[in-house]
């Protein structure tokens, strides 16, 4: 063996296995950093502390102009429903109940009277995001959109000169409401508005009030979904954006926001991931091509050794040896690098994200342990492959 070692150490080009290890090195590093930074970012977008904080999405069917024209509906059916319900993505689902009566909606003020029609709509109780109170007889507690609300004072009233309104003023006032339905049926109501939601973009009833007032007024309707509220397990699942464009869909509103930022964000990982693995490729390539002339200089020698009684096994092992050295120190060093480099952006995102917690060590380490252990193989059948053909020759 030292016998090897001698004649292994008179030809090693220091300059070619320090710009395989510089190489191999960089290589490493970047495959290494662009699968932890994607662990660290990506609960940012789709985790427990994400500033994405809206779990639902509400879906409903492109309107186009040949339904429109037709007069075609554009409800969900059943089999639609339960297909949704069956993603991956979806933990519960729930319709949109429309009233299918007519909704006037009075105020009396100074003297004076201010009507308007309106409609209905309601949601299984579990997906408002505000708790309505005990029911009292006669009456309607309505649920009105935080957005009506700023829009009322920030542009109607304040362009008309009208006082602004808070919730609580809101909440005290009381409506007149006339509900007429089929064959002139007609009831009286007390309406009054008991919060506001950011969630649901609807003038919002109890779903049991909606289902028996549905029962009076107009008893041979069918009322049929037209918009589907989701809970989604994680908002941030580029699987959402990818069946809702499938199936010609629309959401209410920008929820998509962070699967879409989440699937560029795979992107780019994985683009830095392939230029980390070409990297590393080629810096496998300077190292085989080192080994392969440092044995072409002693060929005569390793054949001289092969002859008088060493076996390919025997002469190989030093080449080995001193790959598998180079590259233990490779993933060493970078792993080292990438909790440095790792510890500085940490810092930068927990000033963005206070709440951000880290991501897993284990991916980067698993991928490091995998190239270093597939690289390192190709490296010893390689050599191996070589001294037998001294063998033969």
């Amino acid at each position: 063996m030292n016998l090897i070692w001698k004649l292994l150490r008179r030809h090693i080009s220091a300059g070619q296995l320090a710009g395989f290890f510089l190489a191999n090195l960089l290589g490493m590093l970047t495959v290494l950093l662009s699968v932890q930074f994607y662990e660290d970012i990506i609960p940012a977008f789709g985790g427990e502390d994400s500033f994405i904080k809206n779990t639902y999405v509400i879906l409903s069917k492109r309107i186009a102009a040949s339904s429109t024209l037709n007069g075609e509906t554009q409800s969900f059916t059943d089999s639609e429903i339960a297909e949704i319900e069956g993603q991956r993505f979806a933990s519960n689902v729930g319709r949109f109940t429309a009233s299918q009566y007519q909704v006037y909606a009075s105020l009396s003020m100074g003297g004076s009277q201010m009507g308007t029609s309106m409609f209905f709509e309601s949601v299984p109780d579990e997906f408002v995001d505000v708790t309505w109170p005990p029911q009292r007889d006669g009456e309607v507690p309505i649920i009105l959109p935080r957005a009506y609300l700023a829009l009322y004072n920030f542009g109607f009233a304040q362009s008309q000169s009208l006082p602004k309104l808070s919730e609580g003023v809101v909440s005290m006032i009381q409506l007149d409401l006339r509900l007429r339905g089929e064959g002139g049926a007609e009831q009286l109501m007390k309406g009054r508005v008991v919060g506001f939601s950011t969630r649901l973009n609807t003038v919002l009833v109890p779903a049991s009030f909606m289902q028996q007032s549905n029962l009076q007024l107009a008893p041979s309707s069918k009322p049929q979904p037209t918009r589907i509220i989701v809970e989604v397990k994680n908002p941030a699942d580029d699987a959402i954006a990818s069946f809702v464009q499938d199936h010609g869909y629309e959401i209410d509103d920008n929820s998509l926001d962070a699967g879409r930022t989440t699937y560029f964000l795979k992107i780019v990982a994985g683009i830095v991931m392939a230029v980390g693995l070409l990297i590393s490729a080629l810096s496998f390539y300077i190292l085989m091509l080192s080994i392969f002339l440092l044995v072409q200089k002693n060929a005569d020698k390793l054949q001289n050794l092969l002859l008088i009684g060493y076996s390919p096994a025997r002469v190989s092992l030093p080449y080995q040896l001193l790959t598998i050295g180079l590259n233990v120190l490779v993933l060493i060093l970078a792993i080292a690098a990438l909790l440095w480099i790792r510890q500085l952006y940490l810092e930068r995102l927990w000033q963005i994200f206070p709440a951000l917690s880290e991501g897993p060590l284990t991916p980067a380490l698993l991928v490091g342990i995998a190239i270093f252990i597939v690289v390192s193989f190709f490296n010893i059948i390689a050599i191996r492959r070589k001294i037998n053909r001294l063998t033969k020759a």
